[in-house]
């Protein structure tokens, strides 16, 4: 099949429409980046052809039998082995921002991209001069809101020192280790008495049930950045609920993201008054709460 292939399809075009093709017949799971075939399909050909991911006004450039032959080999890459892209191509999009991602972290994806493109309006008043980055993974938020914030010092906290490896890579990839601190850290252990404007997290919140029946894509991803721990998943969250307000400042606020769990959180907190942002590019469970809400509810937690 591959030789028919490569003997037939010339065009960056046609081995667009092929791989969309394939893709749809083996019901991939998209979700990591892009959220359809087509989508797909071109992230992986624009990396196999090292071109820019917005180069669709060259569709019709024919191909070399070797750039042909590469383009097959990595759809067949992500038919058979169900990894993200992101793990293929080691290129990941979070707020415009290009970032190297492998299998150490999740796939940046989360909504709080939004947030950070819009500074946190309306959510902060003065600029922030310090923001926390809790389970950093990647480095990706805290990196978007050092690029953001210029003057703010950020931490980027995570208790996964693999994970970590790779947010030193991204930091040192835009030149931000006078800015960005990266930090081991159980959540809030190490870091002592520091005290942050803005708290901005996308913890684990999923729980092990779920996980379970999660396409083969996130299998791919670490377990670490998935389970949250407790029944529901929101046993982490419900540490940070607890000990966020001692690492803020007095105006300062917890941006925290829980996805799909929004209802399960309600649940467990019903008489909390979750702020839940509503996103214009799509995405859901984020909510902010004041560090005068969260003392206020301590007790809650």
């Amino acid at each position: 099949m591959s030789d028919s292939v490569v003997n037939n399809l010339k065009t960056i075009r046609d081995y667009l429409r092929w791989a969309t093709s394939r893709f749809n017949k083996a019901e991939l799971f998209y979700g990591h980046g892009t959220d359809n075939a087509w989508d797909d399909a071109f992230h992986l050909i624009s990396y196999a052809l090292s071109i820019p991911i917005e180069s669709y006004d060259i569709l019709e450039a024919r191909l070399t039998i070797e750039e042909r032959q590469n383009i097959v080999q990595l759809i067949d890459e992500r038919i058979n082995t169900r990894k993200p892209v992101p793990y293929i191509t080691h290129r990941a999009w979070f707020a415009g921002i290009d970032f190297y991602v492998d299998e150490r972290v999740l796939v940046p994806r989360s909504p709080i991209s939004e947030l950070i493109e819009n500074q946190f309006e309306p959510w902060i008043g003065d600029t922030p001069s310090r923001i926390l980055d809790l389970c950093t993974g990647s480095g990706c938020i805290g990196i978007a809101c050092a690029l953001a914030f210029p003057d703010a010092i950020v931490d980027a906290v995570d208790y996964d020192e693999n994970a970590l490896e790779v947010a030193k890579i991204n930091v040192a990839r835009y030149e931000l280790e006078d800015q960005v601190n990266v930090i081991h850290s159980d959540l809030f252990t190490q870091l002592n008495d520091q005290k942050s404007d803005i708290i901005v997290t996308n913890p684990p919140y999923v729980s092990n049930e779920e996980i379970s029946q999660l396409p083969k894509e996130f299998q791919h991803e670490p377990k670490m950045g998935l389970y949250g721990y407790g029944a529901d998943g929101l046993d982490i969250v419900q540490k940070i609920l607890k000990n966020a307000p001692k690492h803020l400042n007095p105006q300062g606020i917890l941006i925290c993201e829980v996805g799909m769990s929004e209802a399960q959180l309600i649940e467990r907190y019903p008489t909390v008054p979750f702020t839940w942002i509503e996103f214009q590019l799509g995405g859901q469970g984020v909510f902010v709460l004041t560090r005068e809400q969260l003392q206020q509810y301590q007790d809650s937690w």
